[in-house]
């Protein structure tokens, strides 16, 4: 009877204990605990499907939207129609939408495992094929990609759903008399990444991918120039003021990782001081500046090992360091206060008032990354500039605090990403959602009523976008959720894309522990009886 009193005893510690680390663990929603970094992740792909513009498939989830854009490039004498809008509008624009499926396509290469075993590996397929579909359409000749569906001025005047549309839907191309090396760059970065995705499950698919790949970076780089200075509509939305140098050198690191052509790598490293590849120290990483991110790839190409000749090892040494920079930059490790990336009080990375958002889901990305990199090539550390030394599980925390902060552990206690938690934006700056669905009435709302009608009032959004993650708070955590604050509330798809890797990985993490957890208690039970 004691033994049976004590047995018993026993398993009640441990059951109280077992469910006091579930709880600290648990899958929370911004108000304490922990995230369900599956939940996070099933949505941001969601997001995806709510951003389409073309004719919509019969498995279309976000029910909410309709068919849009089907009439685009008919002016032009080109099929355009498809692809993604980029934020809150109804532009479709070439540079973001190439980086958005960069990194897509980066986050499932890098991650497949983890979005295959949290059940999300078709719908990262379909997400990455929707936007490189669109692309292998825009490059319609050898030397000719189409790089702006509509013009953001007049869609600005506008406040419509995308299936009303009566804006200008006139389409905008770089060829060799009006060069656009940086979206012909990303261009064949996202799809050279796409190609490595597809690989397996659709080789035929993956080749096409790989030769518009090739095709896009030798007419980038035989024909150089800034695509702004040939689309001057372009300039007020998606100006390139980093160039095009980071672009060429992003989508010659991608064409090496996903063809292993030695001539690839040696561009990278031939090319590596005229077009800044060794040069530029930074402390962002977005649309528009690839640096951190090429610097990564290179730095990868390093720590692997036997993969390239000797001569390159130097090279790809400042490479590494350039990378490193960045990371020590993002953890505040840097000698110089201004070589780091500034934090709030609350711990977000913080760049620039607009759309801060994307440089932090992008920072979370290049750490989680970085710091698996590491693990792999037997490594531990890296050093930031004065001498001071990070490990690799600083950057992986580093990121696991920015994506927590993302979904809610934040002085708000708001979750940035909409439809996730009990608090988030529902305000958000976008068309589409802030309009009661044309599914559920057909009648046209025109520019004006759109604006006096469904703009101006005061309540929620008729529609959820889920899955979107907003511009955020600004330097002090403070966010107002207005749709005239489109600073903050407006939600891009490079904000997200980034993320799908991270929540992937973070829920893979968080499963693994729980396993773990789980065998333990089963042997602490076996030892009590």
């Amino acid at each position: 009877m004691a033994a049976a009193m004590t047995m018993c005893a026993a398993v009640a510690v441990l059951l109280v204990l077992t469910s006091t680390m579930a709880a600290a663990a648990g899958d929370g929603d911004g108000d304490g605990g922990g995230f369900d970094y599956k939940k996070a992740l099933h949505s941001g792909l969601l997001y995806f499907e709510a951003q389409r513009s073309g004719h919509l498939p019969y498995n279309q989830r976000v029910r909410w939207r309709g068919h849009s854009g089907l009439a685009d490039g008919l002016q032009q004498g080109v099929d355009l129609v498809g692809g993604y809008y980029d934020a809150g509008d109804n532009v479709k624009f070439g540079l973001p939408m190439a980086f958005t499926m960069t990194m897509l396509s980066w986050a499932a290469a890098e991650f497949w495992d983890e979005i295959a075993a949290a059940g999300e590996r078709r719908h990262v397929l379909e997400a990455i094929k929707w936007g490189t579909d669109y692309l292998v359409k825009a490059h319609t000749a050898a030397d000719e990609l189409w790089a702006e569906v509509g013009d953001g001025d007049t869609d600005h005047y506008c406040w419509q759903r995308p299936e009303d549309m009566t804006t200008s839907r006139q389409a905008y191309k770089v060829d060799r008399d009006n060069p656009g090396s940086d979206v012909a760059g990303e261009t064949a970065a996202a799809l050279a990444a796409a190609s490595i995705v597809f690989r397996r499950s659709n080789p035929r698919y993956s080749r096409l991918l790989l030769r518009h790949a090739e095709q896009l970076f030798d007419f980038g780089d035989r024909y150089r120039g800034k695509y702004d200075s040939s689309i001057g509509e372009v300039r007020a939305y998606y100006a390139s003021v980093s160039g095009y140098g980071d672009e060429l050198l992003w989508a010659a690191l991608w064409l090496h990782r996903a063809t292993g052509h030695r001539g690839y790598l040696d561009y990278a490293v031939a090319m590596a001081d005229e077009l800044g590849g060794v040069g530029w120290a930074v402390t962002e990483f977005s649309w528009d500046v690839k640096y951190a991110g090429l610097q990564i790839l290179a730095a990868k190409v390093l720590m692997d090992g036997g993969d390239h000749p000797a001569a390159h090892a130097a090279t790809l040494e400042q490479y590494r360091s350039k990378a490193e920079h960045y990371l020590c930059a993002c953890l505040g490790k840097n000698a110089a206060a201004g070589d780091n990336v500034n934090r709030t009080a609350g711990g977000m990375l913080f760049v620039r008032r607009w759309n801060n958002m994307q440089y932090v889901t992008n920072a979370a990305f290049l750490l989680t990354v970085y710091s698996r990199y590491l693990r792999d090539s037997g490594g531990d550390t890296i050093r930031c500039s004065g001498g001071a030394m990070a490990t690799g599980d600083e950057l992986a925390a580093m990121a696991r605090a920015q994506a927590d902060y993302v979904l809610g552990d934040n002085p708000a206690g708001v979750s940035y990403m909409v439809g996730y938690g009990r608090r988030f934006p529902r305000r958000v700056h976008h068309r589409g959602a802030s309009m009661v669905s044309h599914r559920a009435d057909g009648r046209f709302v025109g520019c004006v009523q759109g604006y006096d009608r469904w703009f101006r009032r005061g309540g929620a959004n008729p529609n959820v976008v889920a899955g979107a993650i907003v511009g955020g708070p600004d330097d002090r955590d403070r966010f107002r959720d207005s749709r005239d604050n489109y600073m903050q509330t407006e939600a891009c798809t490079y904000n997200t894309a980034p993320m799908v890797g991270v929540f992937a990985h973070l829920h893979a993490q968080k499963m693994a522990a729980r396993t773990a957890n789980n065998n333990a208690d089963r042997s602490m039970i076996k030892r009590v009886d």
